[in-house]
């Protein structure tokens, strides 16, 4: 039985063991509910407490004792249903006050407006970091110019990267520097053309960020991202003002 459905829904370990030996025995006093799910008494009763006003165990007198019983497992959908709406609420008051009241209180800018990673581990939390950014958006694009050199290395660590876009409704437009670069949907590019050497260089906007993506010796990927609105404008400046160009 797959117990991490249980965590999601706010039950712990032992709560799961006990709620599995009540529907075995059925209405049991605390000692016969102890026995049966390997949990000491003192704690079958602080978490039968705990689950009463969970609402999955109810209680019955019986003479001087309480016999416990548990309430059908369809209550377990009813569990679910209110942790999703407390999610969708959760996040829609992230989204509308917490979140911008919290965006008040940073500096406009400082070092920790900007974050390095490497590796393939490091590329792929900035993909991830593009897709999040833009979806919490109110736009539903971003911007890039990519080099050729790049291209096969970029998407290594997230392969789904342009699929996940695409799910999400999100576009992009790229400048490509060099040849190549394939066509996807919900994108648009265009070529600036060059002779000689390349260097391999990905540079995202989406404001208000703007990650830069290189590779160093021996293909390693690094990365810088800039969390600056004033940064991330100026760079979205010169991409649209270039792509009208071309």
């Amino acid at each position: 039985m797959n117990t991490e459905i249980f965590n999601l829904l706010g039950l712990s370990p032992r709560e799961i063991e006990i709620y599995k030996a009540l529907l075995f025995l059925g209405a049991s006093s605390i000692r016969t509910i102890a026995d049966k799910s390997g949990v000491n008494r003192g704690s079958t009763y602080e978490s039968l407490k705990e689950m009463q006003q969970k609402g999955i165990v109810t209680y019955q007198p019986k003479g001087k004792r309480r016999l416990f019983a548990p309430v059908d497992p369809d209550i377990l959908l009813q569990l679910a249903e209110e942790r999703r709406q407390g999610l969708d609420r959760a996040m829609e008051e992230l989204k509308q006050s917490i979140i911008p009241e919290l965006q008040h209180l940073k500096p406009d800018f400082n070092a920790a407006n900007v974050s390095f990673y490497e590796g393939d581990d490091g590329i792929e939390h900035v993909l991830k970091d593009i897709l999040i950014t833009v979806a919490n958006s109110d736009a539903d694009s971003y911007s890039v110019f990519s080099s050729k050199p790049i291209r096969k290395h970029l998407y290594r660590p997230f392969p789904n990267f342009t699929n996940q876009r695409i799910q999400r409704g999100i576009t992009v437009r790229a400048i490509a520097i060099g040849d190549g670069g394939e066509d996807a949907l919900l994108s648009e590019r265009k070529w600036i053309k060059t002779e000689g050497k390349v260097d391999a260089a990905y540079i995202a906007i989406y404001p208000p960020k703007c990650a830069i993506i290189s590779l160093a010796s021996e293909n390693y990927p690094t990365a810088v991202v800039i969390d600056s609105a004033e940064v991330a404008g100026a760079q979205k400046i010169i991409f649209d003002t270039l792509w009208r160009l071309l």
